[in-house]
């Protein structure tokens, strides 16, 4: 008997008291996020509207209806692919330019509207009329475009106007194809979503991106998209009249982490100069204050979040690989959730030991793992 009891007190010194759980610390410092939070550049006059699609952000600022210019010709565009839908290396039906159309060319160069020469008997094809309007912003091309679909230009303008409706572009409503009447108006919100919403076509972007564009017979015609393939602007239009002021929906990419993403600068009602460069220098202003206004924390590599503890003796925890997080002002701020398991015996270094959660519109899951070994007090130790 008293073997049997010598032997059970030598094990009961060696073993750990499991009914005796560690206790778990965690950092604030560790898990709070930080980073820097700079101020959207919203321009002085006019209105305007940031979109990031893959991000769920959409901001206005002053945002109200009013004339829109030559960003009119995005829905044109939208519209007319959704009734001709056309791929990449496709021409789509070609038309044969008349006599009134030359007159109608000659109306828009003599009121100033933008467009491209056309001759009698020239042939024009689908590709051709969205290269004119996406990247010259030829209004005359609008008009052939709308004419090819519906048939005429009034039955065309209702069907923009319904489409306007379906996508609950609310503030939004069109005069004609070209943007040259005030009466076409809308938001910079609501010409923000379009925009995204054109810029899903693979086709639209190829069309965009384009400095400049050969036409059959006007020749090569430069964008009028301000900054079009410099620092990172992909697109997408840009417009101006007396009454609209200058208007521009920028395109731009940015690195999201490790992902190139989209992000959409509009601008609306800009004055100054020839109009389109105050709007260009307002967008580009806005899109760049975006890029630098997101926020980002670095979870580094093999540095503790915090600690397990037993009596006397504790142990990291964190991640063991280099884990980063981007969000944005607009989402709000994030929340970090940690989460580990109850410890009754010996960690080792590596053991998954929880969880690191981080919540916002993306929801981020971490694995959490010891930085080292950790053994509980045996019965010895503890009555020391």
């Amino acid at each position: 008997m008293g073997l049997i009891v010598s032997a059970a007190i030598v094990v009961g010194m060696q073993l750990p008291l499991l009914h005796r759980p560690a206790i778990v610390h965690v950092s604030l410092s560790a898990v709070t996020l930080k980073g820097p939070s700079n101020p959207l550049a919203w321009p002085a006059v006019g209105s305007a509207a940031l979109d990031i699609p893959s991000s769920g952000v959409l901001e206005g600022y002053h945002d109200q209806s009013v004339p829109i210019a030559s960003l009119t010709k995005m829905m044109t565009v939208y519209v007319a692919l959704q009734h001709l839908p056309l791929g990449l290396g496709e021409t789509g039906p070609c038309l044969v330019v008349t006599s009134d159309d030359v007159v109608t060319y000659q109306g828009m160069v003599k009121a100033s509207e933008s467009s491209v020469v056309v001759t009698v008997g020239e042939q024009l094809c689908e590709i051709d009329l969205l290269n004119g309007v996406l990247v010259h912003s030829a209004g005359n091309y609008a008009v052939l475009l709308a004419n090819l679909v519906a048939g005429t230009n009034d039955a065309f303008v209702a069907l923009m106007n319904q489409e306007a409706t379906t996508l609950g572009l609310s503030g939004t409503h069109y005069d004609d194809v070209t943007g040259f009447s005030p009466q076409s108006v809308s938001t910079a919100l609501d010409q923000a979503r379009l925009a995204a919403l054109l810029m899903k076509s693979v086709l639209v972007r190829s069309i965009v991106i384009q400095p400049s564009v050969t036409l059959p017979v006007a020749g090569t015609v430069a964008s009028f998209t301000p900054y079009v393939g410099i620092d990172n602007v992909i697109g997408v239009k840009s417009g101006r009249t007396a009454e609209a002021g200058g208007c521009d929906v920028m395109a731009m990419t940015f690195q999201d982490g490790s992902s190139t993403k989209v992000l959409y600068a509009v601008v609306l009602g800009q004055r100054g100069g020839d109009l389109l460069g105050p709007a260009g220098e307002a967008a580009l202003a806005l899109a760049n204050s975006a890029v630098a206004s997101q926020m980002h924390h670095t979870f580094v590599k093999d540095r503790a979040v915090g600690e397990i503890a037993y009596e006397g003796r504790r142990v990291g925890f964190g991640v063991t690989q280099r884990r980063e997080v981007w969000w944005w002002p607009a989402q709000g701020q994030p929340t970090v959730i940690v989460r580990t398991r109850q410890f009754k015996s010996s960690i080792h270094r590596g053991e998954v030991v929880g969880q690191l959660i981080v919540k916002g519109m993306k929801k981020h899951t971490f694995t959490l793992r010891a930085l080292g070994n950790l053994s509980p007090p045996t019965l010895l130790e503890r009555l020391r």
